[in-house]
């Protein structure tokens, strides 16, 4: 039996994607997109569409990674379409990053299917499941999640996701495109709602919420103990070779055999609170104290060249070696 014949989007380098959206995910992947030279066609039903995407690659431009880039290059390069069949039309990529809303996506990837035969079918979706996306399509398969982390034009990870009919050429082109924008893209075994960059970012956040409604610690200080303790420790190290090294000579083996039962113990009085009118109310107060003096786009571009500055130290000492 033949192998299959690779996705067209996975035999030359994209020339073309459409973006569906202009919320602040697709806006990161259109400063990438275009960064990376590609033209893109972007939908989105905002009125003031090109105003406000022009006025977010400003911010989007500076923090890109390896270098701030010329907004105005990046905005030469995109072409503002009326609807998703037009923006689709002739692109080897289509990206889509509207609302959470099912019913929604499903036309929105009918219409591009449509326009597009032979392109690839990209979700930023972090919540829906392919085999949903893509169930208006004769082929529903072809809808492949590229989950990214905010913001996408930095974060390296994209979680890909596919259903059990997808091809597997459609899935290696979805991770060579991620590769071809610098990203590192990791390919879900199966697929599990939220996957598993968000659920585990959702743990966190439950016992954050949960020490922050007892009283244990404020929102900023919390926020301190995280980034001074496992989130440093993280950006270099995941969970388990952090544990794994946490054993010495002995490893993650050395570890489980004494602390095993009382990781159980430890999982039981994790808390579980109610998201009611006091946490939020708490949560919002508090985070009004700890970040309200900074604005958003000074913050946010703060939080970008910090980002940028950690993944590039790390990207410079290189993996772990044996010799070492």
């Amino acid at each position: 039996m033949s192998a299959p014949a690779p996705h067209p989007a996975a035999t030359s380098t994209p020339r073309t994607a459409a973006v569906l959206g202009t919320g602040t995910i697709a806006l990161g992947w259109i400063a990438l997109f275009a960064a990376r030279g590609l033209q893109v066609r972007i939908s989105s039903t905002r009125p003031d569409a090109r105003e406000h995407v022009t006025a977010a690659l400003g911010l989007y431009a500076r923090s890109l990674p390896g270098g701030a880039a010329d907004p105005e290059r990046l905005a030469a390069r995109l072409t503002f379409c009326r609807d998703v069949a037009e923006a689709a039309t002739g692109a080897q990529v289509v990206q889509e990053n509207v609302r959470e809303d099912l019913a929604l996506k499903r036309d929105i990837f009918r219409q591009a299917a449509e326009a597009a035969p032979g392109a690839l079918l990209l979700s930023s979706t972090s919540t829906l499941l392919p085999a949903d996306l893509g169930a208006a399509l004769d082929e529903p398969g072809r809808v492949i999640v590229g989950h990214p982390f905010n913001p996408p034009h930095i974060v390296p990870l994209v979680e890909v996701v596919a259903a059990e009919d997808a091809k597997p050429a459609d899935v290696e082109a979805a991770v060579d495109f991620y590769r071809f924008l610098g990203k590192t893209p990791v390919v879900l075994r199966r697929a599990v709602p939220g996957f598993v960059a968000n659920r585990l970012q959702s743990a966190l956040l439950r016992e954050s919420i949960h020490l922050v409604r007892e009283g244990v610690v404020t929102v900023g200080e919390l926020d301190e103990i995280v980034t001074a303790s496992i989130g440093s420790r993280w950006a270099v190290a995941g969970p388990f070779r952090a544990f794994h090294l946490g054993g010495g000579p002995g490893g993650l083996r050395h570890l489980m055999e004494h602390l095993g039962e009382g990781l159980e113990r430890s999982w039981a009085g994790l808390g579980n609170p109610p998201v009611d009118e006091l946490t939020v109310e708490t949560m919002l107060t508090q985070a009004d104290e700890a970040f309200g003096p900074y604005p958003y786009e000074p913050l946010a571009a703060w939080r970008d060249r910090a980002q940028n500055a950690v993944i590039a130290a790390v990207e410079a000492v290189g993996p772990p070696r044996a010799a070492d």
